[in-house]
């Protein structure tokens, strides 16, 4: 057990003779800290579990077995619905509880609270701001409120869940809490419902909160539409959406009629910030037709930040109504991706732009009023204190109009101008019934109520993938869409004028699915959703265009599909964007003046079969390449003095084959006007120059694939020992194997239905321990990345005796 890791992190080799229990800045008070008997000792843990029996006043109606298994995964059996919600609350605790705090820290502006007003030179204050401006709290209140009147039963589970986590926080003393708290010098504090809601909207922001609309805003004031038009093209040529092309829809759509709108064309800069684009996933069914053995196989995996903690935990939960296994989010109830007796489920982002942002005009400068449909209309005013470690508060005014909170103002991101206001409308804004679709979900035993209990998920929007014991598969894409006219929402949009507005929302039936596609497969990649023929505007800026292409190339060819063969197809390398790119780079390259040395580069790209296996060089050279070929290509948009971005890859591919004298592919840093080929031979030389001098800085002198890219497994608070680096595993974002230097597959699952059998395999970057200082801590990752998975142990009973349980304990009221 790697016990001192914690002094490697930590350097405890600060000077003992600084005043033990005085707080220093930024360092704990030591004494506390260095007890031998309540400090970071007590978190290096010698066994792998070390959790009791106990009892719990009245807290509980019967007796919980909790059964851990060689992976640390709990399986909860206990006999009525509450005491089991009670315990996943109790039993997550004990392995996350700090990372459940924390994340909704984050999503609460509250981070400064506990960390201070900076690290480094990020301003925590401003971070705090920028959430509580985008309205997370907002949208959870909203749903709390909305369970409280509409779904008391199901918020009777949400509270059970809320005092087994408060039960858990209650029996810890100072030596048992997990090691950040000591680290940054704050005590737990007690769980409530409400942030059960402030996790969902936490994935909402993580998820559903990418949009370019003021990006575009000023890229059309500034360089007009036909450069825009070019630049951001809606739909390309080639797309194999998830919804099979030439479908068809059997719904008289609500129409709703483009009015004759002028776009307000303000610049805005700064942007806040941005989620990850990198965040993605994917899900692929095979029904019985294309498998060896008749049964069903469903896939999925998140692609999401890698951290440790993980973001996902793993539990079995058993009770007389469920049965149910698959991965969890710490802080809320109930499985979110995962399988029970009857189904499996897995889901991918659904792209789609559901923020939109409003100009507003302001009556005077009191700001009480802003103007709407020739009225002028009251405005709600909230006041957010912003408490600071170090005993001071920021207070923040934070105006409120119908459409949303004004994020931009006066007071914040004003640095182009002070009257700018802008009004953010937003669906994770508005009360919303996910925690109950999982509740419904977990239960459900067929197509039918899986239908019935996903309806009831409105954001952030999913393809939901399924599969049954009974052979059926299918795929719904689930979420609350309003129904727009062409381009609404595309740009900044008139918040006074009521023909900008939201008419509808589309009718849940309306939603794009399919059940028993002809095919004999579905899939999703947060690609497209549909083909034209889908009657609803649908757009978004981010939708991906190459992992969906290359699962359904594969799943179209593939039969006689084993389940080690699904697992591969997790695993694939392919790098379809090279495979379209680097021909038109290497044609263009005058090879006959080439060194030995480029004829060495020239040819590990040419005999390249575009696999971006981690001991390759070939896609180190290119990613190299590529990324040097944008940064010339794309000079004018980096150094614009406004917000705008870079088009994606498939569309800059797309220009540098038809448009290879658009005026954007000269490098303005030149005198002389450049083609896409001059650009080609450029950057093809400079690669090698930058590469052969990474050699000479690079211990063993390797351009392999992982050690270039250097996937790394961060801790939340970035402490480097803490921290899993150098991973090998191949992939890139845009990859099936989407595992970039960052982000990845965070959950990878793998179940097999028919006979009335349920069989299941998953794996993570992680572990189910949260601490550091545990003999397991992070143990599955090497397994993960070279594609090994564990069968998971689900029975609808389980006793100590069973070989693969480790620990057991009885939780008792």
């Amino acid at each position: 057990m790697k016990t001192f890791r914690f002094v490697l992190s930590l350097s405890i080799t600060l000077a003992l003779g600084i005043a033990l229990n005085s707080k220093i800045g930024s360092i704990p008070p030591l004494g506390k800290f260095l007890s031998p008997f309540h400090g970071f000792w007590q978190n290096a843990e010698n066994e792998i579990i070390d959790i009791e029996s106990t009892s719990l006043d009245e807290k509980l109606t019967d007796s919980v077995n909790v059964y851990f298994d060689d992976l640390l995964i709990p399986h909860v059996f206990a006999e009525n619905e509450k005491d089991l919600f009670f315990t996943q609350g109790y039993i997550t605790a004990y392995h996350r509880l700090w990372q459940m705090e924390f994340q909704l820290y984050s999503a609460a502006g509250r981070l400064s609270e506990i960390l201070g007003p900076k690290i480094g030179t990020t301003d925590l204050i401003e971070i705090d701001r920028g959430m509580r401006r985008i309205g997370l709290m907002y949208g959870a209140e909203n749903s709390e409120e909305l369970f409280k009147t509409e779904e008391p039963e199901v918020y009777e589970i949400i509270e059970a869940y809320t005092a087994g986590v408060n039960a858990y926080i209650e029996s810890l003393a100072y030596k048992d809490y997990p090691i950040e708290y000591k680290l940054l010098d704050y005590t737990p504090e007690k769980w409530t419902p409400l942030k059960c809601f402030l996790l969902i909207s936490n994935m909402n922001n993580m998820l559903s909160r990418g949009e370019r609309d003021l990006e575009h805003t000023n890229a059309l004031k500034k360089w007009g539409r036909e450069v825009f038009d070019v630049l951001y093209p809606e739909r390309p040529e080639s797309i194999d959406p998830v919804i099979p092309i030439g479908t068809e829809f059997n719904f008289d759509p609500i129409v709703v009629e483009k009015p004759n709108v002028t776009f307000p064309l303000e610049f805005t800069d700064p942007i806040i910030s941005k989620p990850n684009p990198d965040n993605g996933s994917n899900s692929f069914v095979v029904n019985g037709e294309k498998t060896a053995n008749g049964k069903v196989i469903l896939t999925n995996e998140p692609d999401l930040s890698l951290n440790l903690p993980s973001i996902w935990y793993v539990m079995h939960l058993n009770s007389p109504t469920i049965n149910v296994m698959g991965a969890t989010l710490p802080g809320g109830p109930g499985i979110t991706i995962g399988f029970n007796d009857s189904i499996a489920w897995g889901n991918t982002n659904a792209k789609r732009d559901l923020v939109d942002w409003y100009y507003i005009q302001f009556k005077d400068e009191k700001r009480d009023e802003y103007l709407y449909n020739d009225n002028w209309v009251p405005t709600k005013k909230v006041i957010e204190e912003i408490k600071v470690k170090g005993s001071f508060s920021y207070f923040d005014t934070i105006v409120y109009t119908h459409h949303g909170p004004v994020v931009y103002d006066r007071n914040f991101n004003s640095r182009r101008t002070e009257t700018l206001n802008l009004a953010m409308k937003w669906i994770a804004h508005e009360g919303s019934k996910e925690i109950k679709a999982l509740y419904l979900g977990n239960k459900a035993q067929n197509y039918d109520e899986f239908v019935e209990a996903f309806s009831h998920f409105s954001g952030p929007p999913q393809n939901y993938s399924f599969a049954s014991v009974s052979g059926d598969i299918a795929l719904w894409v689930n979420g609350k869409f309003p129904v727009k006219w062409e381009e609404q929402g595309k740009f900044l949009m008139d918040g006074s004028n009521i023909d900008h507005e939201w008419k509808a929302y589309m009718p849940q039936s309306h939603n794009l699915h399919v059940k028993n596609p002809p095919r004999n497969f579905v899939s999703s990649a947060n690609q497209h959703a549909a083909d034209s023929l889908y009657p609803y505007y649908q757009y978004d800026y981010s939708f991906e265009h190459y992992r969906g292409r290359r699962i359904n190339d594969r799943l179209r060819v593939m039969d006689n599909i084993e389940v080690k063969d699904m697992m591969n197809l997790q695993h694939d390398n392919f790098n379809y964007n090279a495979s379209e790119a680097l021909p038109m780079m290497l044609d263009s390259l005058d090879s006959a003046s080439f060194t030995d040395l480029e004829w060495e580069y020239y040819n590990k790209l040419k005999n390249w079969d575009y696999f971006n296996g981690p001991e390759r060089q070939a896609p180190t050279i290119y990613e190299v390449w590529w990324r040097k070929l944008n940064t010339k290509l794309w000079d004018e948009i980096d150094s614009a003095d406004i917000a705008v971005y870079r088009p994606n890859w498939y569309n800059t591919i797309e220009i540098l084959k038809k448009r290879p004298d658009f005026e954007m592919v000269d490098n303005k840093s030149t005198e002389v006007r450049e083609s896409s080929g001059d650009l080609y031979r450029q950057t093809f030389k400079e690669t090698i120059t930058s590469l052969e001098e990474y050699l000479q800085k690079k211990e063993g002198n390797s351009l392999l694939w992982y050690t270039y890219k250097n996937t790394t497994i961060r801790h939340l608070l970035r402490i480097n020992p803490f921290n899993k680096g150098k991973i090998k595993i191949g992939g890139n974002r845009s990859i099936v194997n989407a595992a970039s230097s960052s982000h990845g597959p965070s959950w990878r699952m793998v179940v097999e239905l028919g006979d009335g059998k349920v069989n299941a395999w998953g794996v993570y970057p992680g572990s189910q321990s949260g601490n550091p200082g545990n003999p397991l801590y992070g143990h599955m990752i090497e397994d993960w990345a070279s594609g090994k998975y564990y069968k998971m142990l689900f029975e609808t009973a389980l006793s100590p005796k069973n070989e693969k349980i480790i620990h057991s304990i009885t939780l008792k009221p």
